[in-house]
């Protein structure tokens, strides 16, 4: 036996409304007074009222839904980017729909056309690059698009990162101070701009010091790449201290270090990663770090989509957040530094 769905006119018969009265209550930023708000709400409770968010988007043209593309979710930085990001989008009246996408072109066309499908309002890309073809195919869609965390050589797209050149100057300069002179680097993924950045802000330091980056390896921001990367690194004339490019392989490098090749971290070899992971402060790792401010990460983004939403002529921005250096224990500290 089927069930009757219960409609807007349903609740607004019982509340002594309108019907109108009724989808202002349920529309995010639509005003009303809080006398009717409450009416509208009993009724709709004893009803069982949900209003239909996909109709109403047919009718408005606006779904209140950001597709959200992430690479992976292993990095730690990245479930608690996204959970900040969801919130934030909530506290604004939008939802959150998560996709999936490896840091391939052909993979990343594939699904934010999947998703333009569900006739998002916005798309946050998290990690992931574009191609000019997908950035011309948002455009022309009338979808805007911002990334996180990732930037692209293009005026026309949206992006929000932390200063990288500057967060790997602060790592150069850091161990310069602290005395090392063989200083390693192990590198993520090559393709993505946030590596770029850092390898070339934290090259320049060295090289205005006149000192030479001793090794390089890279780790692909992937656990086992990073470990492979620590034992070609530490085989032969190791360096006194190591710039790792994220956290996550940071924290699989000090594991090779001290348990495969029992090294003393920082007796033996200074550390430093970048993100300021949760994990990274923890006891057993103590990691030296550059920390992204992924608060203001994630309200700039937010606040730059919407607004691109509201206004679709407004100029694109590429904004970059200075980030701290957080001194812990992984990395000899330099006398007389300020921790």
């Amino acid at each position: 036996m089927a069930v009757q769905k219960v409609t807007s006119m349903d609740v607004a018969r019982l509340a002594g409304v309108s019907q109108s009265a009724v989808s202002r209550v349920f529309t995010p930023g639509a005003s009303a007074s809080a006398k009717t708000i409450a009416k509208v709400r009993k009724a709709a409770d004893q009803l069982g009222y949900r209003p239909n968010v996909l109709a109403r988007a047919v009718v408005s043209g606006k779904s209140r839904i950001i597709g959200l593309v992430v690479a992976y979710l292993n990095n730690q930085f990245y479930p608690e980017a996204l959970e900040k990001l969801t919130n934030t989008l909530q506290e604004r009246g939008y939802h959150a729909l998560v996709f999936m996408a490896s840091n391939s072109a052909q993979n990343i066309d594939k699904v934010v056309g999947e998703i333009l499908d569900f006739q998002v309002d916005g798309i946050i890309a998290a990690s992931v690059a574009l191609s000019s073809d997908l950035s011309a195919r948002c455009q022309s869609a009338g979808v805007p698009m911002v990334l996180f965390n990732r930037g692209q050589d293009d005026p026309s797209m949206s992006s929000v990162t932390s200063d990288n050149l500057a967060g790997g100057r602060k790592v150069a300069e850091f161990l310069l101070a602290a005395g090392h002179k063989k200083i390693g680097y192990i590198a993520g993924w090559e393709g993505a701009s946030t590596q770029r950045d850092r390898e070339t802000g934290f090259v320049a330091a060295l090289n205005e010091a006149r000192v030479t980056l001793h090794s390089r390896e890279i780790g692909n921001f992937g656990t086992e790449e990073s470990k492979e990367a620590a034992r070609r690194m530490f085989a032969t004339d190791p360096p006194d201290a190591v710039f790792v490019a994220n956290d996550h392989m940071a924290i699989a490098v000090m594991d090779t270090l001290r348990f495969e090749l029992g090294l003393k971290i920082p007796e033996d070899v200074s550390v430093v990663g970048y993100d300021d992971v949760a994990v990274a402060a923890w006891p057993s790792y103590d990691l030296t770090t550059v920390r992204q401010p992924a608060n203001r990460m994630v309200a700039e983004t937010v606040d730059i989509l919407l607004s691109k939403i509201n206004d679709p002529q407004i100029e694109s921005r590429q904004l970059e957040i200075d980030g701290p250096l957080i001194i812990r224990g992984s990395a000899r500290i330099p006398e007389g530094w300020k921790t």
